[in-house]
């Protein structure tokens, strides 16, 4: 039953967890002044999002749905298909916005006060980008549906190995930045300038392959 939960799980978690944008955003809050404060804030608020938005399918949409009404998993499929559809499209966005040779990729303007921010906006920004990502809102929607259904145990368990998979890019240089921050200033400097540089191209990739693996999955359950 591990295994089938995992497999459930495993390509939305992948398809959160690389997200360019958070990584770089907590790499640049453990480069600050206040990173003992921010960068864990900013970790909870991400898993924080995640979960809930989860969470909320498993409780709210019934079970019957999300298996289809006895119909193979008919609905479940449907959407598999829909999200995988918006994901390709998603890709080309994100491929026509690479910069071109010699351009500089810009981040997002609210990433210039990363120095002076506190740790409630912290979790505030590390909540939104989770839960409110027009990349990250649909995997999480795709991770409860395939939860909806199960017993009490497996849908718990199942919930807390997507939350971890999906936060562990965001977790971990966090918790390894706590344990061993003298010797992680500079491969955490060098992280951020190729994520920076490549952002476009990495998100690229990831939505590629979520596209084709959703469609695929979508098509084997109808």
């Amino acid at each position: 039953m591990l295994g089938q939960i995992l497999g459930d799980v495993l390509t939305p978690a992948i398809g959160i967890a690389l997200s360019p944008i958070p990584i770089i955003a907590a790499i640049l809050m453990l480069l600050s002044p206040r990173a003992g404060r921010t960068a864990p804030a900013f970790a909870a608020g991400w898993l924080g999002g995640i979960l809930l938005v989860a969470l909320l399918v498993m409780l709210f949409v019934p079970a019957s749905a999300a298996a289809g009404q006895g119909g193979g998993g008919t609905a479940v499929g449907i959407v598999k298909l829909v999200l995988g559809a918006l994901f390709l499209l998603m890709a080309l966005g994100q491929w026509r916005k690479r910069p071109k040779p010699g351009e500089t990729p810009e981040l997002p303007k609210w990433m210039a006060g990363i120095d002076s921010m506190g740790p409630l906006a912290a979790v505030g920004i590390g909540a939104g980008l989770s839960a409110l990502n027009p990349k990250n809102l649909p995997l999480a929607l795709a991770a409860g549906l395939s939860l909806t259904g199960l017993s009490g145990g497996e849908s718990a368990l199942g919930l807390a190995v997507f939350v971890l998979l999906a936060g562990s890019s965001v977790l971990a240089p966090v918790v390894v930045y706590l344990l061993f921050s003298a010797r992680m200033q500079r491969p955490l400097s060098r992280l951020k300038d190729w994520l920076t540089a490549n952002n476009a191209t990495v998100m690229f990739i990831v939505l590629l392959v979520l596209g084709t693996t959703l469609i695929g999955k979508g098509l084997a359950s109808l």
